[in-house]
């Protein structure tokens, strides 16, 4: 995951100019080092001791891309070298965790925001917008289905609760952008099918009550073979208006109805507006130029921790669900 950060930021000429990277940790240096290379950072320190690097370095910033269980440490390491931190997610590996980080930032004074970037991509901000303009009239559902079968290999394979913990909060933050709703309980039920070639918990159905009498479920699986949706998932968003399609990649509909009268209704197409702003659709990149916009403007960034805590509620509700096969409050 480091070398799509680093690549986002060379692609980005804004980026290339307010960024500059001066050192790699990594517990493996040679691979720090083949990423140096290949991003012709000759100037960067190389070193497998953040600790040290940070002190031979003083960046401004700590961009934090490492699994999990490390997280605490490498976010605390930071803010005590002065730096804020931008986190890849999950911003935890435990709720508690999570407020710890939150209460470090604020005793530091430092940013600390958590990578996000599937909110910051084009058919997502598409459509926050058209339900925040009453596109489909008051909303009242939003329906995911995320089905894919991924050989990654690696940590992900040995991880419990893989599905909702390393991908699920993808879509369970967007949803909860979309709606701009409180989640406020869940029901979840995770397995791991036949034929998985994940350890624990590859697959997964939730129902999350939202405020103002949202639903939004959740369909998921990591080892689903054969019809792949979209990573960002196939959306249906329903209001009293109307309903809209999204399948995570370009077709978008939307539909109301044009008479009041039959069994069912003929549909009318309605026009889904583009991006209010262009800039937050180009995912990692619009991630780390709203981090450091709010750095310089001193503004609470878009994914700040103390908001971003909330989604990764949704998911620790939602492990509990699973585990306890009872309704969970957030």
């Amino acid at each position: 995951m480091s070398r799509g950060w680093v690549k986002a930021i060379a692609a980005d000429p804004d980026l290339r100019s307010a960024i500059r990277i001066v050192g790699l940790v990594d517990v493996k240096p040679e691979t720090a080092l083949a990423l140096a290379a290949e991003f012709d950072l000759q100037d960067a320190v190389i070193g497998s001791d953040l600790d040290a690097v940070l002190a031979e370095t003083t960046p401004e910033i700590l961009f934090d891309v490492v699994v999990p269980a490390a997280r605490r440490d490498v976010v605390a390491t930071g803010f005590r070298h002065g730096c804020h931190v931008l986190s890849e997610k999950p911003m935890a590996a435990s709720l508690a965790a999570g407020r710890e980080l939150i209460r470090l930032a604020d005793e530091a004074g430092k940013m600390h925001a958590v990578v996000q970037n599937r909110r910051f991509i084009s058919g997502v901000r598409r459509i926050r917008r058209f339900v925040e303009e009453g596109g489909l009239g008051q909303l009242t559902g939003i329906h995911c289905d995320f089905f894919i079968g991924a050989h990654f290999g690696g940590f992900r394979e040995e991880m419990e609760h893989v599905l909702l913990l390393d991908m699920a909060i993808h879509t369970f933050d967007a949803a909860r952008f979309i709606a701009d709703r409180k989640p406020i309980a869940v029901y979840c039920h995770e397995e791991n099918p036949r034929g998985s070639w994940y350890r624990h918990g590859a697959a997964a159905t939730a129902i999350f009550e939202l405020s103002d009498d949202v639903t939004f479920t959740y369909r998921g699986s990591w080892c689903a073979e054969g019809a792949n949706t979209s990573w960002e998932s196939a959306w249906r968003v329903t209001g009293t208006r109307g309903t809209l399609l999204w399948d995570g990649a370009e077709s978008y509909r939307a539909n109301t109805v044009g008479s009041s009268e039959g069994l069912l209704r003929e549909p009318v197409p309605l026009e889904i507006p583009e991006p209010a702003d262009p800039g937050q659709t180009h995912g990692h990149a619009s991630v780390i130029a709203d981090f450091i916009a709010a750095i310089r403007s001193g503004k609470k960034p878009e994914t700040a921790s103390d908001d971003n805590i909330n989604s990764l509620a949704m998911v620790f509700a939602a492990i509990e669900s699973a585990r306890t096969r009872q309704r969970v409050t957030i």
